[in-house]
């Protein structure tokens, strides 16, 4: 067999995915689980606003067609995730919040990670009912300072008008955190999205999540499943020295 046609050597770079509804608590999640197994989050809108600012030809390129008011190509949101997933910190393992969106982001995705010599090891998603997303999306506010994400009826700070992270009396609510502009995301991402979940299970990837408990039940739940997906990939000494948590997963 010639050499460029061998197959890259498995990575130990564990990717998993969260899809969900506006609301579903994605991003919450992904940053406990960043902690728990030494993972990075990579969020579409973080990454774009990183390469921008990194001045990368990606960047450039996004740079160029959200000033003349476009919407950023999926060849340049693969080639930013690209340029990320060659980073470090990345090495590890990580976990894609907000991408894929589409059958044809996925595909694409899949691709990437093949010459990567990597696959998503699991596309998690988290279900939750539509009404209360709409309850939960237009309370939630976060701090200004350093993000920390509250809501009005489920998580309100310990010291009222003050940030537990970092103290700040600083908080924000997103404009389109309203019951409208709910409404009309959830149907663009059960026409859009949703599918995904129809292609991870062909793919033999997809795990399904009950997302209407507590935060904390939900985070123990997210651990089950992914931990022996961590350890298959990284091995267990892997996890151990990845982990920000002194006490990562010390039981189960």
């Amino acid at each position: 067999m010639p050499e460029n046609s061998e197959k890259p050597k498995r990575s130990k770079m564990p990717v998993l995915i969260l899809l969900g509804p506006p609301g579903a608590g994605k991003g919450t999640q992904a940053k406990r689980l960043e902690d728990k197994f030494g993972l990075v989050q990579l969020s579409t809108g973080d990454l774009l606003r990183q390469a921008v600012a990194n001045g990368t030809d990606a960047g450039k390129a996004a740079k160029s067609v959200m000033e003349a008011g476009g919407l950023v190509s999926d060849d340049i949101v693969l080639n930013i995730l690209r340029d990320r997933l060659g980073d470090p910190d990345c090495s590890a393992g990580v976990i894609l919040d907000g991408f894929p969106r589409t059958i044809p982001q996925a595909e694409a995705l899949s691709a990437l990670l093949k010459a990567k010599g990597a696959q998503v090891d699991a596309a998690i998603s988290l279900e939750v009912e539509d009404e209360a997303m709409i309850t939960r999306i237009s309370g939630r506010f976060t701090c200004g300072a350093c993000g920390e994400g509250y809501h009005e009826t489920f998580k309100q700070p310990a010291k009222e008008g003050q940030c537990d992270q970092c103290g700040s009396h600083d908080f924000r609510r997103r404009a389109d955190d309203n019951a409208e502009t709910v409404r009309n995301r959830l149907v663009a991402y059960h026409a859009e999205t949703a599918p995904l979940i129809a292609f991870y299970e062909a793919e033999g990837s997809l795990q399904t999540l009950d997302a209407m408990g507590e935060i904390d039940a939900i985070t123990d739940a997210l651990r089950k499943i992914i931990r022996p997906i961590v350890i298959d990939v990284r091995g267990v000494k892997g996890i151990s020295a990845c982990s920000k948590s002194s006490q990562l997963e010390e039981t189960q």
